[in-house]
């Protein structure tokens, strides 16, 4: 493998060329060509091709190339358009160069390894952790850090009025508008030389002037001043040296220029820095340094307990949880989630990784991923622990006491940090240390913006814990870029995994349909607001009515049984619609007891589907003595069962979780029992014999109308 040159070498090379006249007209087309997005009618998730193309140069790469930009005083001179194409080349040139050289030690080592044949070393630590960190998929949506900016600094405005000159409220206002126009001009720009292909700069599309901000923001003119000012760049950048060093702009991202406007190249960049910079002007202010500390800390908690109580409901959503054993506290859990017999434990940190960390410092990687990730997951095991040993008492912030369910079937651990975290999914796989037991599972390693996904795409208990439940069994088999991957290709297929892959890796392409879906909802773009899959295939089915039934009940003989039916694939989700169809169907017709029953090999489990005019005892024993019988002929270590109404209403669930064993007197039991036949396979036959069942005119409707069948559906 040819060694390329070094990085200082590149960055030097970068360094000249942006210092060449009319430089900036080149990033302004590099801005245009690899930011925007063209967008005719709806928005479509094949729209965001171009932002998953390999040529592209990403944040990370536009803000190291404005930042050596800025070394110098900005030339504005327009340069002729081959001069200017021939800046976008060698960029783009230097840019792949810089990554090859960022990427060699980790290559290196492995190719010398096969060389020599020995076991190449672990690459992902220290230099070789550099190449993730700057070339990670972003941690947010730009609309995130705009729209939580309120959120995070609300109760800081009084410090930011009195010390910065407007409110968190007020900034997001500036800088949403600064966007919108951007948008505007873009938009005008390209109708404007249509006929000519290009025009022969973008650069007009990102200046901005303090009157028209004020104009289109409907802001007081002196507040859009005081913005400009705390976002505008000064000085000469000199710090920045080599990637991984502070560079100013990604703090101040208004780059001035000689006639009173401001440059701002992309959402992003002033979004992200109005999110991150407000709390640094606020540490620098000592006696203020703890108040800040303290709204920030409070922000993630408050800000995930809002967001889970949006799916679960307050009432199962419990904050600064003390967890007593007599006189002392043996822990607190922030967030603490009671939903049926699962437990979800969150524990909260507000950090960040440090520049030394970013710039491959080995010792200072492991020691703020201890701080972000290793602690806030040993507290919440510590937590789960004392949970699950009897005499532990529990008091919520408000200091009323919090009843746990009689057992406990499933904790989970979510481990969240309120910033960015470069590659925080690929480095929680890699260095966080971890144990679970037969109901404490692996932990889940978030940020702020993904529970924000998370919470907004699976707005239900069911569906939000089914997924974890899907996600932290795969851990050790999925890799990614990026949690969202996984959440696209969930949302598209269902993440359920075959025993027979050993390992998965999922490209950030995959998640362009949540991209898409998170834009039409969160930036009122015309489109879908749900990707085609697993939430929009079975609308409107008996299968779907059967999962909101069970989440509405939120009782555990019935939970497991809706992440079973999560877990199945389309074909089989279809099936169980048309079994309960049918079996509702016949239970109108003659008021008898109709049941159907599905099994599955690969792992032996099944279901037996139970419709019974009448709830009562005697309908709860046969359906429990049905799956008894099952389960053990199908020597399975689960088995499900459920009874609906012929209107489809749960009635009451069976869920047996143990192990198999041979027995003698299950033997006799189940000696004259047919084997149970794959739905596949049995469920054909049984639909056509009961599609021969002739309705008359004054029977009741099969469709559980309550009316007379001439009435309704012969209608």
């Amino acid at each position: 493998m040819e060694k390329p040159r070094e990085e200082s070498q590149i960055l030097e090379d970068l360094a000249t060329l942006a210092g060449l006249p009319g430089y900036v007209h080149a990033v302004a087309n590099i801005c245009h060509r690899d930011n925007v997005i063209h967008i005719k009618g709806k928005l479509k998730p094949s729209d965001m091709d171009r932002l998953f193309s390999r040529e592209r140069l990403i944040r990370t790469e536009l803000t190291t190339l404005i930042g050596l930009m800025v070394k110098k005083p900005l030339d504005l001179s327009l340069q002729p358009t081959n001069v200017i194409d021939g800046y976008v080349r060698r960029t783009d040139a230097l840019m792949q160069e810089l990554h090859d050289s960022m990427s060699y030690p980790m290559f290196k080592s492995m190719f010398e390894a096969v060389k020599a044949g020995t076991t190449p070393p672990e690459p992902w630590h220290g230099p070789g952790m550099r190449e993730p960190i700057f070339y990670g998929t972003e941690s947010a949506y730009a609309f995130q850090y705009r729209d939580f900016v309120p959120e995070k600094y609300g109760a800081d405005d009084a410090w930011m009025l009195k010390n910065k000159g407007f409110t968190s409220y007020q900034a997001r206002i500036i800088a949403k508008t600064m966007c919108a126009l951007m948008d505007e001009k873009g938009t005008r720009l390209l109708a404007d030389t249509r006929m000519v292909n290009t025009p022969a700069t973008w650069l007009p599309v990102f200046e901005f002037s303090l009157d028209e901000v004020a104009y289109h923001s409907r802001v007081d003119k002196g507040v859009v001043e005081a913005f400009f000012r705390a976002f505008r760049f000064a000085g000469d950048n000199s710090g920045f040296k080599e990637v991984g060093d502070f560079n100013e702009v990604a703090a101040r991202p208004l780059l001035p220029t000689d006639h009173g406007t401001v440059l701002l190249f992309s959402h992003y960049a002033i979004y992200e820095a109005l999110y991150e910079s407000p709390f640094f002007w606020m540490w620098d202010d000592k006696a203020y340094r703890p108040i800040a500390a303290k709204h920030r800390g409070a922000f993630t908690e408050q800000f995930a307990a809002r967001r889970l109580a949006r799916v679960f409901g307050r009432e199962h959503v419990h904050t600064n949880v003390n967890l007593h054993r007599g006189k002392d506290i043996v822990g607190e859990v922030d967030v603490l989630v009671i939903y049926g017999d699962r437990l979800i434990i969150l524990q909260a940190k507000a950090k960040k990784l440090t520049i030394a960390a970013r710039k491959g410092n080995d010792n200072q990687l492991k020691a703020d991923f201890a701080a972000a990730i290793q602690d806030s997951y040993n507290q919440g095991w510590t937590c789960a622990n004392e949970l699950l040993a009897s005499g532990c008492r529990l008091v919520d912030d408000n200091k009323k006491e919090v009843e746990l369910p009689p057992s406990i079937k499933e904790i989970f651990l979510f481990s969240l940090v309120s910033e960015h975290y470069p590659a925080l999914a690929f480095q929680a796989s890699q260095s966080l240390k971890f144990q679970t037991t037969d109901v404490i599972r692996p932990p889940f390693v978030m940020d702020v913006f993904l529970l924000d996904t998370l919470t907004e795409m699976l707005a239900t208990p069911l569906r939000l814990l089914g997924y974890v439940k899907l996600r932290v069994a795969v851990s050790d088999k999925l890799m990614s870029g990026h949690e969202l991957t996984v959440l696209g290709y969930h949302l598209q297929k269902n993440l359920w995994l075959d025993e027979k892959h050993d390992l998965v890796i999922l490209e950030d392409s995959v998640a362009q349909d949540l991209d898409a879906a998170m834009m039409v909802r969160r930036d009122n773009q015309p489109g879908d607001d749900t990707p085609v899959g697993i939430l929009t295939k079975m609308r409107e089915t008996r299968y779907e009515s059967l999962i909101k039934e069970i989440e509405a009940r939120a009782d555990p003989g019935t939970l497991e049984l809706g992440f079973h039916l999560l877990s199945m694939n389309e074909d089989s989700c279809r099936n169980v619609h048309r079994i309960l169809e049918t079996i509702t169907k016949k239970a109108l017709i003659d008021g008898k007891r109709h049941d159907v029953t599905i099994a599955s090999n690969t792992p032996p489990c099944g279901v037996c589907f139970h419709c019974n005019p009448t709830s009562s005892p005697e309908a709860i024993a046969v359906l429990e003595a049905h799956c008894v019988k099952r389960k053990y002929q199908q020597r399975a270590a689960q088995w499900f069962g459920v009874s609906v109404s012929p209107a489809g209403q749960v009635q009451f669930g069976v869920t047996l979780d143990f192990p198999w064993e041979a027995s003698d007197e299950m033997e006799r039991f189940t000696a004259d029992m047919k084997p149970a036949s794959k739905v596949n396979d049995a469920l054909p036959q049984y639909l056509r014999k009961v599609g021969r069942i002739k309705l008359g005119r004054n029977d009741p409707c099969h469709c559980g109308s309550g009316l007379k069948y001439k009435r309704c559906c012969l209608r």
